[in-house]
């Protein structure tokens, strides 16, 4: 019986993983068809759109724009949220209550709605921001606040943050010596999953940068966006690059939180 409910839970599992791949690997196949019309398989393989879309400088620059812009709002949350969250959750835990409300806040103004706010706000003086990155990473942090204070909100309370404290107390560090040396190592794995969520979610943004930067400072989704009237080989040459890059950055950030611990 036990060994039925297996193969079952197996079959289960393995057609999800197949209907989740199909379109990357057909996207991936188009990528790399030399022509796909009329037959059901391409009619030959090429790297030609591959090579294209690698060799070409705006391709690379709206890359670097994207990471550029979403490590930068990454960091900044991460800066500013980390010892906030630690304030609240050892001498305030009765805020973290309506911290679940506010970091939702985000999420109750649609991103058109808040664009037409910041371009009113930032396009004459006395800060100019639209056209520059400055005004993205803004916008990016309070998309990924959320996703980070959720994730190491959850890590802080498996980890028993007051018993922490107080052990290190006993044996002779300050609060913040504690916070320092043994709470932040412990939330080590809550920070890397907030870091991924937000990053798979922020460099898929489209609205803001769009609307906010455009052309002025390229990002990977906006140079998709002006490039969707081109070759569809080279459009999915693009999504699967973009795939790949996303891909490695996880792999990049998973191997790194195994080798620390």
């Amino acid at each position: 019986m036990q060994a039925a409910e297996k193969t079952y839970h197996r079959i289960i599992v393995w057609l999800v993983f197949l209907i989740l791949a199909l379109p990357l690997a057909v996207t991936l196949l188009y990528a790399l068809a030399t022509q796909w019309g009329a037959t059901i398989t391409p009619d030959g393989f090429t790297l030609k759109w591959l090579r294209a879309l690698w060799s070409d400088p705006r391709f690379l620059t709206a890359l670097w724009h994207s990471l550029l812009i979403c490590f930068g709002a990454l960091l900044f949350s991460l800066v500013l949220v980390l010892p906030a969250m630690f304030v609240i959750a050892y001498y305030f835990p009765r805020l973290d209550a309506v911290m679940n409300i506010l970091i939702l806040m985000p999420f109750a103004v649609p991103p058109v709605v808040s664009s037409v706010g910041l371009l009113q706000l930032y396009s004459s003086g006395p800060l100019v921001l639209t056209g520059t990155p400055w005004i993205l990473i803004g916008c990016y942090f309070t998309i990924a606040l959320p996703f980070i204070y959720r994730a190491i909100a959850n890590n802080m309370q498996a980890i028993n943050l007051r018993e922490l404290i107080d052990a290190a107390h006993l044996l002779g560090a300050s609060t913040w010596q504690a916070a320092l040396w043994v709470v932040l190592p412990n939330l080590r794995k809550g920070a890397t999953i907030a870091v991924l969520l937000s990053f798979s979610f922020l460099i898929g943004e489209f609205v803001f940068a769009n609307l906010l930067v455009g052309t002025s400072y390229e990002t990977l989704q906006v140079y998709l966006y002006n490039m969707r009237n081109g070759s569809g080989h080279f459009t999915s040459a693009l999504v699967i690059s973009y795939f790949f890059v996303v891909l490695l950055v996880t792999w990049l950030a998973n191997a790194l939180n195994r080798e620390r611990g």
